[in-house]
């Protein structure tokens, strides 16, 4: 049985709390690996060696953290299969996923590429006779980011290449459920020449995570997962002086207007709801269809669903793989009862699909006729689960997109450039698609949501990604007229 322990201080170590957990493969039910679960004591030597490191670190030349930043990003680039099959291995999700989600977290080492350009300020000299005022970006210091299970290499990349090229020191938490590819991303940090202490890793539970939003010397945490737990954080880090960018949960809708094109709608539907089996923040979980659209779209997306080919994500033939456990593939399975008990029209049954090994699979599921008040409809289910919601006009379905509670991704798909203008500027959520299903932004602008998907003031990535792990300083300096100095400057004397 594989043995994961901590990273601290550059070195594998072991716990001595005397707590593991399991880590599966959701594609054969199997357990792969025993993963240690970090006690406070554990965490605090993270936190000291992190510490320790961040007076060498914080002023280490521009020149010198980015060339670690090339380092990093070629070996990452080098390895993109070793990433991706642990991915797959932990996580379930089919290979091909696994490298498009390392190929979106090279953009973000690539942007902290850039980290001389993007820590430039500004400078006014002479804002008053003889004085000049200019501004200043300074690490935090130890900095921590607690990521989640559906995106485990490409999460941590959104935050660790600029909290670290900016000069802070890192202590990465990754979920427990598939540890393996963050540890491996931090196993290269340290082969492109990251000094010891710079980035720990420490694996645990509601332990570690208390243990760094209390921790003094923590000033800042990243966090993606449910909304309530990242309220959670949010209330616990802030309560004890900690700068907190925490993500949360999602119900991201797609409208569908009568002029679209339906085979484009389709696809898309199809892709961003069952895609990564529907474990993504970024999903699809809701069709707003309005008007005829909604008969013809719906066989489409049936026709669609029929074809995937669902199984072990190393097969190259599998589309969709399973999900992260067991408990959580029966939680998802419950919802499609649960919808069918409240009225919903259950179009394709999931539960119907039949696999023959003990893998966490799940059959893809739509539901039609939903209706606001639902259960499907409230409660994120964050599986292969679609819901299709008829509306009668337009202004009725983006009305419904705005009484959502969450506010994380929403698409239009329409060829009427009226209403793609307006649901570009008025729909209620913080990235928006045009005839696009998922619009994850690019490295560099940055990502994250609105209402009840966000808790705190920055998002993540990007430029805000930048100026969450740092304080801006402004300095305004005075010094005396030239022609008065008690240096000869060669100057000619009056008279």
């Amino acid at each position: 049985m594989q043995k994961i322990h901590h990273l601290i201080n550059g070195k594998s170590v072991p716990s001595t709390s005397g707590r593991t957990a399991a880590v599966f493969n959701p594609a054969t039910g199997e357990q792969s690996a025993e993963l240690d679960l970090a006690s406070v004591e554990e965490v605090d030597a993270a936190v000291a060696a992190a510490q320790t490191a961040f007076e060498s670190w914080s002023k280490m030349s521009l020149a010198r953290r980015i060339k670690i930043m090339y380092n990093f990003r070629n070996l990452v680039e080098a390895n993109v299969d070793e990433i991706a099959r642990r991915l797959t291995s932990e996580h379930g999700k089919v290979l091909s996923d696994a490298a498009g989600e390392v190929a979106r977290g090279i953009e973000n080492i690539e942007y902290a590429c850039g980290i001389a350009e993007l820590l430039k300020g500004p400078y006014n000299m002479n804002a008053s006779t003889g004085v000049d005022v200019y501004t200043v970006r300074q690490p935090l210091g130890v900095v921590a980011g607690i990521t989640p299970f559906n995106f485990p290499a490409m999460v941590p990349l959104w935050t660790i290449p600029n909290a670290i090229a900016c000069g802070n020191t890192y202590i990465l938490k990754p979920s427990e459920k598939d540890p393996s590819a963050p540890m491996y991303i931090a196993e290269l940090f340290h082969e492109a020449g990251l000094p010891e202490g710079v980035l720990n890793v420490v694996h645990g539970d509601k332990v570690a995570v208390d243990r760094l939003l209390e921790h003094p010397d923590v000033k800042a945490a990243s966090f993606v997962g449910s909304t309530p737990i990242a309220k959670y954080v949010y209330e616990t880090g802030t309560s004890h002086g900690k700068r907190i960018q925490a993500l949360g949960g999602a119900k991201n809708h797609m409208l569908v207007l009568p002029d679209a094109d339906l085979d484009l709608a389709a696809d898309a539907a199809v892709s961003a709801a069952y895609g990564s089996a529907g474990e993504r923040c970024m999903a699809i979980s809701v069709i707003a269809a309005v008007g005829e659209i909604a008969d013809p779209l719906v066989d489409a997306i049936t026709v669609r669903m029929e074809k995937l080919t669902i199984g072990d994500g190393t097969d190259s033939a599998s589309e969709m793989g399973p999900l992260i456990t067991r408990e959580h593939r029966d939680k998802v399975a419950s919802y499609i009862g649960i919808g069918a008990d409240e009225g919903a029209t259950v179009v394709v049954d999931g539960r119907d699909h039949q696999f023959d090994n003990d893998g966490f699979f799940l059959g893809v599921s739509l539901l039609d006729n939903v209706t606001t008040d639902m259960t499907v409809y409230k409660d994120e289910i964050f599986g292969p689960v679609l819901c299709v919601v008829r509306c009668d006009t337009y202004a009725e379905a983006r009305d419904l997109i705005s009484a959502n509670p969450w506010g994380n991704g929403a698409a239009i798909f329409t060829r009427d450039g009226g209403a793609a203008r307006d649901f570009q500027e008025n729909a209620d959520a913080g990235m928006v698609g045009i005839n696009v299903p998922i619009p994850v932004p690019v490295g560099y602008h940055s990502f994250g949501g609105w209402k009840d998907s966000l808790f705190g003031d920055l998002t993540m990535y990007g430029p805000e990604g930048v100026h969450f792990f740092t304080k801006a300083k402004v300095l305004t300096s005075r010094w005396p007229d030239p022609a008065t100095s008690s240096v000869d400057l060669g100057f000619p004397t009056n008279g």
